[in-house]
């Protein structure tokens, strides 16, 4: 039986989503916990929608687990239980026949928040609202947001993997502020690794006018990681939601999504 798993949970005293030896990660405390709860030999193998880095944070992960014999509804009541408070189940149900929590994805939805002060931040928003020390233009970063919407290689904002691809489509991008918080949204079909906090961090370099759309053209135009964009922080990114086809299109989606994608087929 394939479970799917939806969960949330607080990054802060992570190392991130994958399992590492010797290190707290979200995928080891859940596999743990699984295996503990159906006393299995050892550790199942998770599959999730979206890695999160250390100190990243989920409203709403997704993840799949392969059990021989599982009650869905009693595994969601044990782990519910036994897990620490940083990590929340919000359902275990049976996945539908051609599910995989990566690859049957179609969009991912994450939102970064950010200051811009030099003063002491709330300390309520302090481990998941990042800072800036100086002043941001709204409509600036807005403007800057709305150019790099679309199908393209993102590889100026992106950690290069081996064999990855960094061409992506991303849908929304937007820019709003409210209470003297400022809210980054953006949907892509899938984010490459540090794509989300490099865009972030774009945005502040344009919107603190240390440098114009100019330049965030021409670095949008390079075919490498751009050492001008700023990584922000972990902790003020928040996986929110993962969307999924109708359940008759995720085989087909899965398979489509494991093909390496090139401009030019796009």
């Amino acid at each position: 039986m394939r479970c799917r798993i939806d969960l949330a949970y607080d990054g802060g005293r992570f190392h991130g989503w994958a399992a590492q030896p010797g290190l707290r990660t979200v995928q080891g405390e859940l596999e743990a916990a699984i295996a503990t709860i159906l006393r299995l030999p050892e550790q199942p193998r998770l599959t999730v929608a979206g890695r999160t880095d250390a100190g990243v944070h989920a409203r709403g992960q997704v993840c799949h687990v392969d059990l021989d014999d599982a009650d869905p509804d009693h595994l969601r009541y044990r782990l519910r239980r036994i897990l620490p408070d940083d990590i929340a189940i919000r359902r275990v149900v049976e996945a539908p026949a051609g599910f995989d929590a990566r690859f049957s994805a179609i969009w991912r939805r994450y939102r970064y928040r950010l200051i811009d002060s030099d003063q002491i931040p709330d300390p309520l928003l302090r481990r998941h609202v990042a800072q800036v020390r100086h002043p941001l233009d709204i409509a600036t970063m807005a403007e800057a947001a709305a150019t790099l919407t679309g199908l393209r290689d993102f590889a100026p904002f992106c950690k290069p993997r081996d064999g990855a691809t960094t061409i992506r489509d991303l849908r929304e991008f937007t820019v709003t502020q409210s209470g003297g918080v400022i809210e980054v949204h953006l949907v892509a079909d899938a984010f490459c690794h540090s794509m989300v906090r490099s865009l972030v961090g774009a945005l502040t370099v344009v919107g603190g006018l240390k440098r114009d759309l100019a330049w965030l053209e021409r670095t949008a135009a390079t075919s490498r990681r751009c050492g001008d964009v700023p990584l922000m922080p972990a902790h003020g990114l928040v996986l929110e939601e993962v969307g999924y086809p109708a359940d008759d299109q995720l085989a087909k989606r899965a398979t489509e999504a494991r093909a390496v994608r090139t401009l030019e087929e796009s």
